[in-house]
């Protein structure tokens, strides 16, 4: 294999120093959470979503696994997405009241589930996520907006951190083949309908906006199903295959 560039080198570390900005937008999140700041908290996970949704593309871009390969990167962003997708959520569940009184101990649940996900081998495949992935900034999100009350905010929250245990496949959004340019360009554009609702968190229409926005989670866990559904027909016609 022929020895890298110092030029493609620098290039390789300078997507991990873009992975690597996730933390210092965790400690933005952090102090906005000390300081019962909903907008600059919401709109810091945002940003890490951004980086974090971005920074594989580039990685692939400069093929850094094999320019560095003493350095997991995979890792780096394990880290930060454990962080910004895991933890802030739940200490925003127990700062912003999420829960009804005396429960606040639960919002520790979504945190081991994603503890168990986390260190899953087969916790992402290539092209879907195994269980229900961390979208748990995203979840606290929307039931910061909705306002859906305190038990059925716990509901939500428990049953989602057991279907992290129910080995569903759902959509990798840059790396499910099925309809992938429908799910990035609508990801995207429902990263910016959420960015502008943080912008203008308590505005009057932000929570009929945050209904309607919901459209693309739905599409998403509908075409998890669909995903998951594919998958498995796939696997069964393999072991038949090979029972043959």
């Amino acid at each position: 294999m022929t020895a890298a560039s110092p030029l493609h080198r620098l290039a390789a570390w300078s997507v991990h120093a873009y992975t690597s900005l996730g933390l210092p937008l965790a400690v933005v999140a952090a102090l906005a959470l000390f300081n019962d700041d909903a907008q600059s908290f919401f709109l810091a996970l945002c940003a890490a979503v951004f980086v974090d949704a971005t920074d594989g593309f580039l990685a692939r871009a400069v093929k850094v696994r094999e320019v560095l390969p003493d350095f997991d990167g995979r890792r780096l962003d394990d880290i930060v997405d454990f962080i910004t997708f895991a933890l802030l959520p739940t200490l925003a569940v127990i700062q912003f009241g999420l829960f009804p009184e005396g429960f606040a101990f639960a919002a520790v649940i979504p945190l081991l589930a994603s503890g168990y996900g986390f260190c899953q081998d087969q916790a992402k495949t290539d092209e879907s996520f195994v269980g229900f992935p961390s979208y748990w900034n995203i979840v606290i999100m929307y039931l910061y907006l909705l306002e859906l009350g305190p038990w059925v905010n716990l509901g939500v929250l428990i049953t989602l951190s057991v279907l992290v245990f129910v080995p569903i496949h759902y959509v990798y959004p840059t790396r499910t083949r099925m309809l992938r340019p429908v799910t990035v360009i609508g990801g995207f554009s429902w990263a910016a309908v959420m960015v502008l609702l943080m912008l203008q968190i308590e505005a009057s229409w932000a929570k009929p906006v945050a209904l309607v926005s919901l459209v693309y989670p739905v599409y998403y866990f509908a075409l998890s199903a669909v995903n998951h559904a594919r998958i498995t027909r796939q696997l069964r016609a393999t072991q038949r295959d090979a029972a043959a």
